[in-house]
């Protein structure tokens, strides 16, 4: 029973205790501040503009290629074998739900129809977690990982709505943006092009500033585009390029549990 437990997981280490202080040290500093309460300026977008019979028409019809990405990567599981495939293949089922949600909710943002937008979000940052927790650490683990993961994804978008408390969703969002990076530098992987996958973060990171930049890249272009549709395109080119890698790598070390 030890040895199969020891084959499974691998030996902690001083880099497996910087992957958990990362993991719940920030839980336990979010934690300890007061409630972080759904400000309801997020709502206002600077482009509100019609199109199409669609109000707000850019922040809808831009999650689009959430949805092509999402199938794109669901017809390429299926041809695909391996161990994390599961999660891979739930990675980019959350992927094409986003382009619903996220189009539902830009439809007519409000606290009620974010909550569409936010639940399939959290399916992908949980599976691809446990994907790449899996194949960098454990595959054992990665599996045992992946629907506790997907549940407390879930608890944290019921836990804002029913407490107006985003310090738990904040940290399903953040936290593996935290962990993953410091696994890649501090472990090997067993797959090639992982330079890609540093890529895809570096989309997202993008995607976070469009964001916060709306209203000024929307000023910036004399109101032809804001900057949260540019976000959804930044975020899906993540999701693309996490596809590519998927599709271009090879098996470069050998084992199922590095340490």
């Amino acid at each position: 029973m030890h040895d199969s437990l020891t084959r499974s997981f691998p030996a902690l280490n001083w880099r497996h205790a910087c992957l958990l202080f990362l993991a719940f040290g920030s839980l336990a500093i979010l934690w300890s501040r007061p409630p972080i309460v759904q400000d309801l300026r997020y709502h206002d977008f600077a482009d509100r503009g019609a199109g199409f019979g669609l109000p707000n028409f850019f922040n809808v019809i831009s999650n689009l290629p959430f949805l092509l990405a999402g199938f794109a990567g669901l017809k390429f599981c299926r041809t695909r074998k391996g161990e994390m495939n599961v999660a891979w293949a739930i990675f980019f089922a959350g992927v094409g739900l986003v382009s619903f949600g996220s189009g539902w909710y830009h439809l007519r943002p409000d606290n009620a129809s974010l909550v569409w937008d936010r639940l399939p979000m959290t399916i992908g940052f949980m599976a691809m977690t446990s994907a790449l927790l899996g194949e960098w650490l454990s595959e054992r683990l990665g599996r045992w990982m992946l629907l506790p993961a997907l549940l407390v994804g879930f608890w944290s978008v019921a836990h804002w709505q029913r407490f107006d408390d985003l310090r738990f969703y904040a940290w399903v969002q953040f936290a593996p943006l935290l962990v993953l990076p410091a696994m890649m530098a501090m472990f090997p992987s067993r797959y090639s092009h992982r330079g890609l996958l540093w890529l895809a973060m570096g989309f997202y990171a993008l995607a976070k500033v469009l964001e916060a930049c709306d209203g000024a890249i929307f000023r910036l272009t004399g109101g032809i585009i804001g900057g949260h549709p540019l976000k959804h395109l930044a975020s899906a080119a993540a999701c693309w390029t996490i596809l590519e890698m998927l599709k271009r790598r090879n098996c470069s070390l050998p084992g199922t549990a590095l340490s």
